[in-house]
């Protein structure tokens, strides 16, 4: 019957019947030792130290592949888009250089010849009445001397406009 109890009392307190567990006596005003404190008693040898580096090595080296291929996903990012920038700027540039070519290519020689022709006052007059555009490539496709001569005789605004836009053709640096 002792046997018995026993056999109980060890099953209530989570032991089995054979086991011997380590029993403190804690006295009153006392702090009962943590399981740390009592291990600090203890170093750990040089083996264990290595041990446990070599166990961790593996994961460590894991880990640190993790983040540099995270890291390498998000520079990718980034340059995939500088690289859409890039494009974008790239189409830019080609329509504002269709633009300008159009531009030029509107001026015929004939017309050209037309105008070169003329009296810079006529001429002056005709081309303050003709697309801005269209004038500003005629008179760009002018010997620079008689272009001269012609936006003198204009009204100040007009010779302003054609001046701009064809300051703004005759650019070779992208606008933006």
């Amino acid at each position: 019957m002792k046997l018995l109890a026993a056999v109980a009392i060890a099953a209530l307190m989570g032991g089995t019947p054979g086991r011997a567990e380590e029993v403190r006596q804690v006295l009153p005003g006392q702090a009962p030792a943590q399981p740390a404190d009592l291990a600090r008693g203890k170093a750990p040898d040089e083996s264990e130290i290595q041990r446990f580096c070599s166990n961790i090595a593996d994961a460590a080296r894991d880990r640190r592949y993790a983040l540099q291929a995270e890291e390498l996903k998000q520079l990718q990012a980034g340059i995939d888009e500088r690289m859409k920038a890039l494009e974008t700027k790239r189409a830019e540039y080609e329509q504002w250089l269709k633009r300008r070519e159009v531009f030029l290519a509107r001026a015929e020689d004939s017309v050209v010849k037309i105008y070169a022709g003329m009296k810079p006052d006529a001429a002056a007059e005709r081309l303050a009445m003709v697309n801005a555009e269209l004038a500003a490539a005629i008179l760009m496709k002018l010997d620079a001397r008689k272009a001269g001569v012609i936006l003198n005789e204009m009204d100040q605004k007009a010779a302003a406009t054609l001046t701009g836009i064809m300051a703004s053709a005759a650019r070779r640096v992208d606008p933006s």
